[in-house]
């Protein structure tokens, strides 16, 4: 598509003007960090809002049986009480096994028999219209069930804070690789016309025009910048695809979980590297004809 914008003349200017094949690499260290950096930006809001969702979603109620009744007994009428609930889901009492296995790696196997534990349920709620912590305890009282509800707000604040800060500083990362990658490609263009001063005015006292001239130039280095883009953006690209084969759904970890549409998300980066550079060319190939007269 470049190709059909420019002119074929290229040729003319030099390829190796202004340390170009040094100043393509930069390009192409520069993006690549960039590239990884936005997919950290989307994978960090991914994790931050399904953390979130998750924990909506959730809600554990510890039950204190009455006098006469086992905390078995307790936290079943208390389950059979909730599911009836609007917004609810799934209620069910938390078995001794099922407590026991998510404290055993805290406190290991020896004093798990002899450690009293809470008789809990666990509520999964309606994603759309999740019951209120307020309604869920009132279906209790109602009930005659003594409870305490626990709608995991003071844990999704903390997830949804820290996830927050994440996205914030990827995104700035982001940025500043984004940043340093257009000034690099700026710098590439000035210091390789810089370069070639001379060619420029042999051309103009030759009568090539000056937007012909500018074309020239604009073509030459929107293609430098197009080829160092796509070997970041390949490279970047390449390890995405990688880490999301390897990892599965979650992408090695949950707390950075990648998406296939990730890889996809890179695919423009060698155009909009061209485009900077087609522009930076031509303002300064302009700027230059016009100083100079």
């Amino acid at each position: 598509m470049i190709g059909r914008l420019i002119p074929r003349q290229a040729g003319i200017v030099p390829r190796n003007g202004g340390g170009e094949p040094w100043l393509a690499a930069v390009i192409a260290a520069l993006l690549f960090l960039a590239c990884l950096s936005a997919v950290g930006a989307v994978a960090a809001d991914r994790a931050a809002q399904g953390w979130a969702r998750q924990l909506r979603a959730e809600a554990t109620v510890q039950v204190r049986p009455r006098v006469g009744e086992t905390g078995a007994e307790a936290a079943a009428r208390a389950a059979q009480t909730l599911a009836g609930v609007a917004g609810v889901e799934e209620a069910a009492a938390m078995d001794r096994e099922t407590a026991e296995a998510l404290l055993r790696p805290w406190v290991g196997d020896a004093v798990l028999p002899d450690l009293p534990l809470p008789y809990l349920v666990t509520v999964r709620l309606d994603p759309d219209a999740p019951a209120s912590a307020v309604s869920l305890s009132r279906a209790l009282a109602e009930g005659g069930v003594d409870a305490t509800v626990d709608d995991h707000s003071l844990w999704r604040g903390e997830a949804e804070r820290s996830a927050a800060l994440i996205t914030t500083l990827a995104l700035a990362a982001f940025l500043l690789t984004a940043g340093a990658s257009g000034a690099a490609i700026v710098y590439a263009v000035q210091a390789g016309m810089a370069a070639q001063t001379s060619l420029i005015e042999t051309l103009s006292l030759n009568g090539a025009d000056d937007g012909r001239i500018a074309g020239l130039f604009q073509t030459r280095y929107a293609l430098l910048a197009a080829g160092a883009g796509a070997a970041g953006a390949a490279a970047a690209m390449a390890l995405v695809a990688g880490l999301r084969f390897l990892g599965g759904a979650d992408g090695v970890t949950p707390a950075l979980p990648l998406a296939w549409s990730d890889v996809l998300m890179l695919s423009p980066c060698p155009l909009l590297a061209a485009t900077v550079a087609l522009v930076a060319a031509r303002i300064t190939a302009l700027a230059r004809l016009r100083g100079g007269r």
